[in-house]
């Protein structure tokens, strides 16, 4: 029998410890989620609906808008009414209007039971949410366009950010539909994004969360953007005319909430079970943020940086991959370290030694966190690290390494001697641990 220590990995015991951090940073937050009406008749709605009720549970502020567009179309189908879209607008009229009414409102109650589930031995279980709608929103007619009467479609006047602070200061969960009021009391049919950003920017929202229906920001190699910022999707909108009106639409409003104050802009594919869970409380998330600036950046090292850094090298130390650097050393050291920082974190970093009279400087200390290696973030911090070494007048790169040659051999470094190094190092070197030597021209 195999008794257990207690030592032994347990994924959900780590998992649960990781997402921590997160727990407390989005605590008292407010997050504004847009969903379309496809979601709530998918069947994964349901587990959607718990995510949002845990996420509440841990003290985040929440505001849910909704599109209803499946719901207007099956009603519109019913009646055998048609609504005319121009330009990518709808054009609706009396007839439209009551379908758009009355979707908007079965949506609405849709979401408001599931959120008031609370049967024992389940997700909601003792959940007790409370959920408020309102008119929070006044509109004004899109009006005649081009000859055109948009009849009662109609774009944002207004937010009554107040109210809606109230409704979620109060632990309470608000919930917009994509409707819009005038103080005549007309009613009209706005984009659920379009509600969704002015929502996020009039309340100054931590977040704003997109549940996209289409695929997330992909590269040219189909290869996920996890951080975007806004003239790099108006790029994307211009060059790829494949991309669905909707999720167009959808990543403009993003771009025009992250110009007007919203930090952060979560484009997430609703498809991804649990996509809030991963994307809010693991560090790398599951879809494309987006910032008025990037969030990972590469920069020198400060005062500041030490417990960082420390704590990255330190396991590879213990494993003996790395030289043992002591805090005090590496307190006097660090303005020779650039370090990789993304989200506040430090995930990788290299040290710069340079030889200037002989020409020569070390590429020490090169580490990536575990959870980021075979990212390219290693060669982003060599290929960086060489045009420092070029700035100073370097014009030779070398290393010592015990456990990764390979990596510098495909990376333009080749084998050499102890007696190519310059003197200084030659006579610091350590045989006992019999160090290989890699250089490459610069």
């Amino acid at each position: 029998m195999v008794r257990k220590t207690g030592k032994e990995k347990n994924p959900f015991v780590d998992w649960f410890r990781s997402s921590s951090p997160y727990i407390h940073a989005h605590r008292g937050k407010t997050l504004v989620i847009l969903f379309g009406g496809e979601a709530v008749e998918d069947d994964n709605f349901t587990n959607l609906i718990h995510d949002i009720a845990l996420l509440h549970a841990l003290g985040i502020r929440l505001v849910l808008v909704h599109g209803a567009r499946p719901q207007i179309e099956e009603r519109l189908n019913l009646r055998d009414v048609n609504m005319q879209y121009i330009n990518g607008l709808r054009v609706t009229d009396e007839a439209a209007l009551r379908c758009v009414k009355e979707a908007a409102g079965a949506v609405r109650v849709e979401i408001e039971a599931l959120l008031s589930t609370g049967l024992a031995n389940s997700p909601m279980a003792g959940a007790r949410i409370r959920v408020a709608s309102g008119n929070f929103v006044t509109a004004r007619p899109i009006g005649v366009k081009n000859g055109i009467d948009y009849c009662h479609t109609g774009r944002v006047r207004r937010i009554d950010a107040e109210a809606i602070r109230k409704v979620v200061e109060s632990n309470a969960i608000a919930l917009i539909p994509p409707l819009g009021y005038s103080p005549t009391g007309e009613v009209f049919n706005l984009r659920a994004s379009e509600v969704a950003a002015e929502v996020a920017v009039a309340l100054g929202a931590d977040k704003l969360i997109v549940l996209l229906e289409g695929k997330v920001l992909t590269d040219s190699r189909g290869k996920l953007l996890t951080n975007v910022i806004p003239k790099e999707v108006e790029t994307i909108l211009q060059r790829r005319k494949t991309i669905a009106e909707d999720v167009a639409q959808n990543l403009r409003r993003a771009v025009d909430a992250c110009r007007r104050g919203v930090k952060r802009t979560h484009l997430l594919s609703r498809q991804i079970d649990g996509v809030l869970l991963q994307e809010l409380f693991t560090r790398s998330g599951v879809g494309t943020m987006l910032t008025a600036e990037h969030y990972e950046e590469m920069r020198t090292a400060g005062i500041d940086d030490v417990g960082g850094i420390l704590g990255l090298i330190t396991p590879l130390e213990e494993q003996g991959t790395l030289v043992r650097r002591s805090r005090e050393l590496m307190e006097t050291e660090i303005d020779r370290f650039t370090v990789v920082e993304l989200d506040g974190m430090i995930i990788g970093c290299a040290a710069l030694y340079c030889y200037e009279k002989e020409g020569m400087a070390e590429l020490a200390c090169v580490s990536v966190h575990p959870d980021y290696r075979n990212s390219g973030r290693g060669d982003s911090l060599l290929l960086h690290m060489e045009k420092k070494a070029r700035a100073c007048g370097i014009n030779k790169l070398f290393v010592l390494t015990t456990e990764t040659a390979h990596w510098f051999l495909e990376r333009g470094f080749t084998a050499s001697e102890v007696d190519s190094l310059p003197l200084k190092k030659r006579q610091l070197y350590n045989y006992q641990r019999n160090s290989k030597v890699f250089i490459k021209d610069l």
